[in-house]
């Protein structure tokens, strides 16, 4: 017998993934644990550093890459899932990966234009900077509608210089990721690791928007996953409205969110409560522990909080699934391509001569 996260039917009813196992009071392995991958769904992947939420992410990777009818997205912040495209254990995993991704300048809207150039929409710089990208698609048309605005020299030259440090990220490109690009079969690794916080938040505000408004417009047929590691850093940036626009409308157009973070307590509210599915691994901070007391289910019994309920060893998780309304203890099942997300040791990194060994 086999259960299914996220369906209240049964495994043959659509597409699954195998996340692991059951495990029983006594520490076993119990029956087989999968994941519903035919429809839409919300899942928070939540717990401290080295407990297992990345290899995790990489195990729904894996079945998602394997799946049928799925457009898989991961947004990679700390370059651990580019091994996704190497040899797999067993059947293979098709990935691709993108490792100087762009966006168009047209994917962020006015407002988050501001804020990601930190200037205010309601004088000066900011204001013009509001009308180029009300107006324009391009930086370089921005640029040029700024040049030519009845304005201050000041307020010229400031708006002007901002669009010239957005320019040089790298990021902007009329012909950016879009729908049809990361719309196919394999996962689509987005690596934005060498990038600052600014320009990684817009490249995921990018493809986040690409998607959604792909499956709004029906022109892409797959159903897309974004998966975001360390999604705090996302939610508290530009990318913030796309993901909260995937999260409260995702479901209809059938767009579906994977966030893991070990800081649960600095994602929004929204981001918790509108998760149907919640994978948590070891917590000890007491606001991380607090803002999963917050937004509890009613019909979890007692404290999720509680130090004897959350799991203590990596690769244990406790899970809450809304389609069953059910809590279970369960535990991921081993990978098949190798995990990134490993820290390196300095005994690892170099061989010690004998007198720096220590003795």
């Amino acid at each position: 017998m086999s259960f299914v996260l996220g369906r209240d039917g049964d495994r043959e009813d659509g597409p699954v993934g195998r996340l692991g196992s059951y495990r029983a009071l006594d520490g076993s392995d119990g029956a087989p644990l999968h994941l519903d991958l035919d429809g839409p769904h919300a899942m928070l992947l939540v717990g401290k550093r080295g407990y297992g939420k990345s290899y995790t992410m990489g195990v729904i990777a894996e079945n998602l890459a394997r799946s049928r009818g799925v457009a898989p997205v991961l947004v990679d912040p700390m370059g651990a899932f580019d091994t996704l495209a190497e040899p797999a254990d067993g059947e293979a995993v098709p990935a691709s990966v993108v490792v100087e991704p762009t966006v168009t300048a047209a994917s962020l809207d006015p407002r988050s234009w501001c804020e990601l150039l930190g200037l205010s929409p309601e004088r000066g710089a900011g204001s013009l900077l509001w009308r180029a990208a009300q107006d324009e698609s391009t930086i370089e048309d921005m640029r040029a509608h700024v040049a030519s605005a009845d304005a201050s020299s000041v307020a010229v030259r400031a708006a002007t210089n901002h669009l010239r440090l957005a320019d040089s990220w790298g990021v902007f490109d009329p012909d950016g990721l879009d729908a049809t690009a990361l719309g196919g079969p394999e996962i689509s690794v987005v690596d934005v690791s060498e990038l600052a916080a600014a320009p990684m938040n817009a490249v995921c505000r990018g493809v986040a928007e690409a998607l959604y408004r792909a499956r709004v417009r029906e022109s892409i047929d797959r159903l897309p996953w974004l998966l975001l590691d360390e999604a705090h850093a996302f939610f508290d940036g530009v990318a913030e409205p796309a993901l909260e626009t995937i999260l409260t409308r995702g479901r209809a157009p059938g767009v579906s969110l994977v966030a893991a973070t070990q800081r649960p307590s600095a994602v929004p509210e929204v981001g918790i409560s509108q998760s149907d599915i919640l994978c948590a691994h070891r917590l000890t901070a007491r606001d991380d522990l607090a803002a999963l007391e917050h937004a509890q289910p009613t019909y979890v019994n007692g404290s999720l909080a509680d130090a004897e309920r959350l799991p203590d060893a990596p690769g244990e998780v406790v899970v809450i699934d809304d389609a069953t309304e059910t809590i279970h203890a369960a535990r991921i099942r081993a990978r098949d391509t190798p995990h990134g997300g490993t820290s390196p040791t300095a005994s690892g990194s170099v061989a010690c001569s004998e007198n720096e060994r220590v003795k």
